[in-house]
């Protein structure tokens, strides 16, 4: 039989406060219960232990906590750390924990599967099977926190919105969780330290800059040339470079935030001079750095990882143009946790 009892964590503080107020109780009962759930992390209502045993008891007849459980964690020789989070639904997506010596940064997921067709992104070829809500995606920095506490003896310093899925394809609840995350009755976490990565969707990220929001954008670019992205991410054909440029020159304008570019140089794909000079001309828009991130191979050979030369090359240029480039050197590797690789293979 399909469980009827409603998720308490879709109602909002105001919804719980009726909701004890129409049970004859009063409003900052419901208070109480919002704290548990979300400044707390309390997912069995008997852990409520400033709340009496029969309101305890009619919260569980009226309600259920659909939280994730981690069904496998891999611990990788360099300290990364990979979740296999299962939700209530059966379902399962990854996160990953990437430590440093000075902090620690969750990557989350925020669907089940992808909406958009990356070729060289594992993910991209699991079709979306749904979004995941807000919850789900405040459980999986949750549970990294904990294992951030745990294992490198520090608490969760940096999120980025990076693992399965589109974060823009998912906008409503993902800025919710981002407010949880963010708020004093959440985890109190500043929103400096979280970072959205998104493929472009143009539309999405105007209404981000609309909607003034605190957090830091990240692009897979990639190229910067239509003929090669359109080859390598075929929905730049409906959201092609120009776009993607006016809507972040939009979001520049708005929020007075650069912008992030990632960026994988691949052999034969996009390692020639024009498509440095591409790059180079689309930095010029609006403040940026680029991250100059490894390729982690998808199995299926198409993509293979240019040389330490030409990426030495793109280093080079970027710089002699006065455009911050970092090398990022992938972390968790030896059990398929790094960008671009997660793609439930346990």
């Amino acid at each position: 039989m399909k469980n009827s009892k409603k998720d308490i964590r879709a109602l909002s503080k105001k919804e719980l406060q009726d909701f004890f107020v129409a049970q004859g109780d009063k409003s900052f009962r419901g208070t109480q219960v919002y704290e548990w759930l979300w400044q707390k992390a309390c997912y069995d209502f008997d852990d409520m232990t400033n709340i009496s045993k029969q309101t305890r008891e009619m919260l569980q007849e009226n309600f259920v906590i659909n939280n994730i459980e981690v069904d496998t964690m891999q611990r990788s020789s360099d300290g990364t750390i990979k979740n296999a989070v299962k939700l209530h639904d059966g379902f399962t997506v990854e996160s990953v924990l990437i430590p440093t010596y000075s902090r620690t940064t969750a990557c989350v997921s925020s669907q089940v599967g992808c909406s958009l067709d990356c070729k060289f992104c594992a993910t991209a070829q699991l079709k979306r099977l749904r979004n995941l809500n807000a919850d789900e995606i405040y459980d999986q920095v949750v549970a990294i926190d904990r294992e951030s506490r745990l294992y490198n003896d520090m608490p969760l310093s940096n999120i980025v919105y990076m693992g399965m899925g589109e974060p823009l394809m998912n906008y409503n609840n993902v800025l919710k969780s981002i407010e949880k995350i963010t708020s004093s009755e959440g985890l109190g976490m500043s929103p400096r330290r979280i970072t959205l990565s998104t493929s472009g969707v143009p539309k999405m990220i105007k209404k981000l800059a609309d909607d003034e929001v605190k957090f830091n954008l990240a692009v897979s670019l990639h190229s910067a040339r239509n003929e090669v992205r359109s080859q390598i991410m075929p929905f730049n054909e409906r959201f092609p470079l120009e776009d993607l440029r006016d809507a972040l020159i939009y979001w520049y304008e708005k929020t007075n935030k650069p912008v992030t570019y990632e960026y994988i140089v691949w052999e034969g794909i996009n390692d020639t001079h024009q498509d440095i000079r591409a790059l180079i001309e689309f930095c010029r828009h609006i403040p940026c750095k680029v991250n100059l991130i490894e390729y982690n191979p998808i199995d299926d050979g198409q993509f293979q990882q240019a040389s330490d030369d030409a990426v030495a090359k793109y280093k080079n240029a970027l710089e002699a143009n006065r455009i911050t480039v970092t090398l990022r050197h992938s972390r968790g590797k030896d059990i398929d946790a790094a960008c671009g690789q997660l793609a439930n293979k346990h």
